[in-house]
């Protein structure tokens, strides 16, 4: 007798790689709390603007994905007035425009 095959829907997907994304923040959250020099929290620091083992970093990487979500919400908003892009985009510059720009 074989299991009938497990269909993930895209919440479920979403929630899962959420919650895998949390730890991996976590982790993050950990090492910068710990007793580090500056020259370490410097490398830490552009690690998280630009991993050099892949392209992009961490912080391009969420502004990317805000950025996807805000055009997203652009398409379903009632009256395109901005109310749910608006504040995306806004999380987009911030990723992006100031704290990528002052680490580097």
């Amino acid at each position: 007798m074989t299991a009938a095959p497990v269909t993930r829907t895209r919440l479920d997907r979403v929630r899962a790689s959420v919650g895998i994304a949390a730890l991996a923040l976590q982790q993050i959250e950990h090492d910068l709390t710990a007793d580090i020099d500056a020259q370490e929290l410097a490398a830490i620091l552009r690690e998280l603007q630009e991993y050099i083992d892949a392209p992009g970093g961490l912080f391009p990487a969420l502004a990317q994905l805000v950025t996807t979500a805000a055009r997203r919400a652009e398409q379903i908003e009632p009256d395109h007035d901005g109310d749910a892009s608006c504040p995306l985009h806004e999380a987009t510059a911030l990723l992006t425009d100031n704290a990528g720009q002052r680490l580097l």
